[in-house]
């Protein structure tokens, strides 16, 4: 769990691997969306922020979280990409949906990591309540895309 009031957005450019010349895929899920557009904000702007250039940012939609391991798995298969993004929110309600949706998300992106030489970056809020999913999407706990975006431009930089 973060600690109170530690902002995820920090980061020191000048320890990070040269990005100019990577190009990253964002897959961002359309579920809750004022938390997944804020997440998308955060990695994009850090990625430009990093040397990324603008045009070598793709970003793809699908519907929800559950839907990021097959928009990511089309995204490596069809484009010469350096690392991808799954960008998503899972809040937890008062079913069992939450356990399902989070576990076989992370499950996803894990076995893409496994079977492809492409580094794909999970970047799935997992929280209880939507003011944790505004904490850390750009609230007082910084910006989860933001940190994503930093694990992205170091992982391929092992590719």
């Amino acid at each position: 769990m973060a600690t109170k009031g530690k902002n995820l957005s920090e980061y020191d450019k000048s320890g990070l691997p040269p990005a100019n010349h990577l190009r990253i895929g964002l897959v961002v899920s359309e579920w809750n969306p004022e938390i997944t557009e804020n997440l998308y904000k955060g990695a994009y702007q850090t990625l430009v922020d990093c040397g990324v250039h603008e045009d070598r940012i793709i970003r793809w939609d699908v519907p929800g979280s559950f839907e990021l391991t097959f928009g990511c798995k089309k995204m490596i298969e069809s484009l010469d990409l350096d690392a991808v993004i799954a960008i998503g929110s899972v809040i937890r309600g008062e079913t069992k949906h939450f356990d399902f949706v989070a576990g076989a998300t992370a499950q996803g992106i894990k076995d893409l990591n496994v079977k492809y030489n492409t580094p794909t970056i999970f970047c799935v809020l997992t929280d209880d309540t939507l003011q944790q999913a505004i904490d850390r999407s750009g609230g007082v706990h910084g910006n989860k895309g933001a940190e994503a975006a930093i694990v992205a431009i170091k992982m391929a930089s092992l590719s």
